[in-house]
C-alpha cells in the first residue's frame, strides 16, 4: 500500500500553525470511526496496544511484531494518519533501527522513541529513570537513519519532565533537535510553565500528553507556543471495556438481547465494517448480493 499521502498530511499539520487532538485508536473499526467523525490524526499508544492484545497493563511486556502488527491493522483499515509510541524502541540503539523499519512498513505517519528506562529493572525502587543523554541522541540517530521514507515523522520523546525537572526536559530536547528529529514529545508531567521553556529552547513543533484544563486545555494557546499535536486521554478504550462489560453482564443476568441498552445500531455497524463497499465488490467481482 501507499502511505505516502498521509504522511503528508500529517507533516502539514507539523509545519502549520494550528493544534488538533488526536483520536486515541486501538483496532480497526475504533480508527473507521474517528476518520469518519473527521480527527484528522489517531494516536496508538503502548498502553493502549498492551490492553488490546494481550489485555495486560503498560508493563512493557508486548512486543514489536505484536504492537506493529496491530499497528498495520489500524493503517489498512482507512486513511487516519497514525502517530504510534514506540516506547523506548524496544531496546538498545540496534533495536531502535529494527522497530523503526517494521513500523514504517506497518504504514504509520509518525512515531515517538523515548529515553526511559524500560522495561523495569530488577530492584525493590520501582521508580522510572532515564537513561543517559548519550543514549537517547544514539537512539534517535539510529531511528533517524534507519528510516527510508523522509516523510515519516520521528520524534523525540522525553519523560525528564516528571522524573527530573525542566532544566533537564530543556537539556534534551535540544539535544534530541540537534540529533535531527521532526518533533519534540513531551510526556508526563508537562505544565504551562515547562512548554513555555521547551518551546524557547528548540525551534521544532512540540506533542504533548494527557489532558489539562487552563491554559493546557486551549488549544490557542498551545499552538501559540508551537505545540502541533496535544493527546487528550485513551478514554475510548476504557469507554469500549465498560460498554462491552455492561453488555455481557446484562445477558449474564437475565436481560434478554432486545431489552439491552447501549448497542450500536444497524445502520452505524454497516457504516463501520464499510458494507457498501464490500457489497458493491460482491456485485463486481461475485456476479451477485
Amino acid at each position: 500500500m501507499d502511505w505516502g499521502e498521509r504522511r503528508e498530511r500529517f507533516r502539514a499539520i507539523l509545519s502549520g500553525n494550528r493544534c488538533v487532538h488526536p483520536a486515541s485508536v486501538y483496532d480497526a473499526i475504533s480508527a473507521r470511526i474517528a476518520e469518519d467523525l473527521g480527527f484528522e490524526i489517531g494516536m496508538f499508544s503502548g498502553s493502549v496496544g498492551s490492553m488490546a492484545v494481550l489485555g495486560a497493563p503498560d508493563l512493557v511486556v508486548l512486543t514489536l511484531s505484536e504492537f506493529a502488527g496491530q499497528a498495520y491493522r489500524i493503517c489498512r483499515a482507512g486513511n487516519l494518519a497514525l502517530l504510534v509510541d514506540a516506547d523506548h524502541g524496544y531496546g538498545n540503539a540496534l533495536n531502535v533501527r529494527r522497530t523503526v523499519e517494521e513500523l514504517e512498513t506497518s504504514g504509520i505517519c509518525a512515531m515517538s522513541i523515548e529515553d526511559t528506562v524500560l522495561p523495569r529493572p530488577y530492584g525493590p525502587s520501582g521508580k522510572p529513570s532515564l537513561g543517559s543523554l548519550e543514549e537517547g541522541v544514539g537512539k534517535m540517530r539510529a531511528a533517524l537513519s534507519a528510516r527510508q521514507d523522509k516523510r515519516l515523522v520521528i520524534a523525540g520523546r522525553t519523560s525528564a519532565l516528571a522524573i527530573a525537572g525542566i532544566d533537564e526536559a530543556v537539556a534534551r530536547a535540544r539535544a534530541y533537535e540537534a540529533a535531527g528529529v521532526d518533533a519534540m514529545f513531551l510526556a508526563g508531567g508537562v505544565t504551562a510553565e515547562a512548554i513555555e521553556a521547551v518551546a524557547a529552547a528548540i525551534r521544532i513543533p512540540i506533542i504533548t500528553g494527557g489532558g489539562a484544563s487552563g491554559p493546557l486545555g486551549d488549544r490557542e494557546w498551545l499552538a501559540a507556543h508551537r505545540v502541533r499535536v496535544a493527546l487528550q486521554t485513551h478514554a475510548p478504550f476504557s469507554a469500549a471495556v465498560q460498554a462491552v462489560y455492561n453488555t455481557l453482564k446484562a445477558l449474564r443476568d437475565g436481560v434478554q438481547p432486545a431489552d439491552l441498552t447501549g448497542i450500536a445500531s444497524a445502520e452505524l455497524m454497516r457504516q463501520v465494517t464499510r458494507d457498501t463497499q464490500y457489497r458493491q465488490w460482491t456485485r463486481d467481482f461475485l456476479g451477485g448480493e
